[in-house]
């Protein structure tokens, strides 16, 4: 019983301590250290944003995972990487941030006082609807596509990140 406690104990510090170093971690370390967004990262990179999304927000950030960027038309993530389309990139990536801390609460108590909508503006001035999907977060870009939260909350010191399966596109 002495060990299953010890144990259950060492577990408790661990995980804590754990927590406690996410949210020493920005949003630029968190989908930093994630595979699943080297994409994101080289982008957000070559836009010139790091510094900027290191900075204090807080930040709300709606990630694409690598596949998400896959989805886009052949050669578009390539031809958004070069410097010469920086402006279209930064606006891209900016489309993705909202100002402020919204974590899955925040985000579905929205909806929920928009009655069935809420409308996020974002850094890049445009609008992002969010509604309700079979129990999913939906996400709704100006050109009408969509794409869903898949993973909610991964806080760090300057603000939260939420996975999203799909690029989302300002007019």
């Amino acid at each position: 019983m002495k060990k299953l406690l010890q144990s259950a104990i060492l577990a408790a510090v661990v995980l804590l301590s754990n927590a406690s170093y996410a949210q020493e971690k920005d949003v630029v370390d968190i989908a930093a250290g994630s595979e699943a967004h080297s994409t994101l990262v080289a982008a957000v990179k070559a836009a010139g944003l790091v510094e900027t999304l290191k900075g204090a927000g807080p930040f709300t950030v709606f990630a694409p995972v690598n596949d998400a960027f896959g989805k886009l038309p052949a050669g578009t993530v390539d031809f958004l990487l070069k410097p010469e389309n920086k402006a279209t990139l930064v606006k891209i990536l900016t489309y993705h941030v909202i100002a402020g801390n919204l974590d899955a609460n925040a985000v579905v108590a929205a909806i929920k006082a928009g009655k069935g909508n809420a409308v996020l503006t974002t850094v890049s001035g445009n609008m992002l609807t969010a509604t309700i999907e079979n129990g999913k977060v939906k996400l709704t870009d100006e050109k009408g596509g969509v794409a869903f939260v898949t993973v909610t909350d991964l806080k760090g010191s300057n603000g939260i990140i939420h996975v999203i399966d799909t690029v989302v596109l300002p007019k």
